[in-house]
């Protein structure tokens, strides 16, 4: 488990300063040229004419802004990137262009083979950096994670998690479901992800189970992935710096897109002129070209990335106190307890404790037990003397438990306890029954 003390999670001014040692080099002016040219040529085709239903609701998100959101672009233009595979799958030609019966047909099948083989390269180039960008990013935050059971616990719960979401993408597309249905539905898991992040953070939601199983994770990690996504958080200086250049290159792909299917719709009415061809192989090669080079440089970026920095260099007075945690005093000759009352089977009881460092006298008895109601005590944690510890049990009977720290062995000295007990209610899947909450009481 890596050290998180003396850090506190990246902020928008340290990110404005990396960001500055990472500038993007400008996009090419033919962005906003051929997008421009794009827009014209696919209003010529719809002149006079009554237009589809999912034409005009691609005219409509064509002319609309881009969202402000960098991963939200990524995935609209992986989007758009598969519509138009799907445009340029042979079957999916006008049935005229499909036939090939003259040697303009031949020599437009030619182009539009070429132009799909640069849209399959660009759309592997950016699923491998969606995915190898999620790894990262989730291997990161496990490197502050408690290194035992509770971070295999993180990991199944996630590979649990991704499974149900593709088993979801999946019954969508074996039912029908469009391609445009199919991304509103990855664009919803991935928002839900966000909001799981957000309540990691606070320790609310289903989270507010998990993070009180978690005992030892660090502050700093909770408040890093709170705070992350923010309107106004980090990611504000990211969309703000590097934002623009990829909003146009998802207007310039919803254009090509929009040409294309505006042609295939009037392919038999209109012909296309020679020019206009040109101009669509000259938006598909600037766009691959453009965007390859934006995905490359934005993963660099990301790569080299801190998640957290010392508290100092981030402009703090001094490093976050973690205030989950209790202070108390044994005195010399007593002992102090712990009551939780369990009011289910398969919770877990989770302690963490250390005796405050610069004290000279540096160990404490403890013992866990637990009492059923006729008032017979079982051993559940033998007597050991401790100058920290953290663990944790699975109870078996539901009940009142006992956590015991004994100083009754010291006749003359106190020891200064920094404690923090959680009961823990059997972690449930959203929409599942069951207890939500254990009761926990101090005596």
């Amino acid at each position: 488990m890596a050290s998180t003390e003396g850090l506190v999670p990246i902020t928008r001014t340290y990110l404005a300063s990396y960001y500055d040692k990472y500038p993007f080099p400008p996009i090419s002016d033919d962005v906003s040229r051929l997008t421009a040219e794009l827009r014209s040529m696919s209003a010529d085709f719809r002149m006079n004419s009554m237009l589809p239903e999912g034409e005009r609701l691609l005219v409509q998100e064509a002319e609309s802004q881009a969202p402000h959101k960098i991963d939200e672009n990524m995935w609209k233009n992986r989007e758009q990137i598969e519509e138009i595979l799907f445009l340029l799958e042979s079957s999916h030609w006008p049935k005229e262009l499909q036939q090939q019966s003259t040697a303009i047909d031949a020599d437009l099948a030619s182009i539009l083979c070429r132009l799909k083989d640069k849209f399959q390269n660009t759309l592997k180039i950016l699923e491998f950096f969606q995915s190898r960008n999620s790894e990262f990013v989730f291997n990161t935050v496990m490197t502050y994670l408690p290194q035992d059971f509770r971070g295999s616990l993180i990991r199944q719960q996630r590979e649990r998690s991704e499974r149900n979401k593709q088993a979801e993408v999946d019954a969508l597309a074996n039912s029908g479901g469009s391609i445009r249905d199919r991304y509103a539905l990855l664009w919803k898991q991935q928002m839900e992800r966000r909001r799981q992040l957000a309540q990691l953070g606070s320790a609310t939601g289903v989270y507010k189970t998990l993070v009180k199983y978690l005992v030892g994770v660090p502050q700093v990690l909770l408040d890093f992935v709170r705070q992350i996504n923010d309107d106004q958080g980090p990611m504000e200086e990211q969309r703000h710096r590097y934002g623009p250049p990829l909003y146009s290159l998802t207007q310039m792909v919803l254009n090509i897109r929009l040409f294309l299917s505006l042609w295939w719709w009037c392919f038999e009415a209109r012909e296309v002129q020679r020019h206009q061809i040109s101009i669509l192989e000259e938006a598909v090669a600037v766009y691959t070209s453009e965007f390859e080079r934006f995905i490359k440089f934005i993963g660099e970026v990301f790569a080299n990335s801190p998640f957290f920095i010392a508290a100092e260099e981030a402009g703090s007075i001094e490093a976050r106190k973690n205030y989950d945690y209790k202070e108390i005093s044994v005195p010399a000759g007593k002992t102090y307890e712990v009551s939780l009352t369990v009011e289910s089977i398969n919770s877990y009881i989770a302690w963490d404790f250390s005796l405050v460092p610069g004290k000279l006298y540096m160990d404490i008895g403890f013992s866990v037990e637990y009492i059923n109601p006729s008032g017979q005590k079982t051993l559940i944690l033998p007597y050991q003397r401790y100058e920290s510890d953290q663990g944790n049990f699975c109870t078996i009977m539901a009940g009142s438990y006992k956590l015991i720290w004994d100083n009754s062995y010291s006749s003359f000295f106190k020891k200064a306890l920094r404690y923090k007990v959680d009961c823990i209610p059997p972690v449930l899947e959203p929409g599942s029954s069951g207890t939500e909450v254990a009761g926990c009481e101090e005596l």
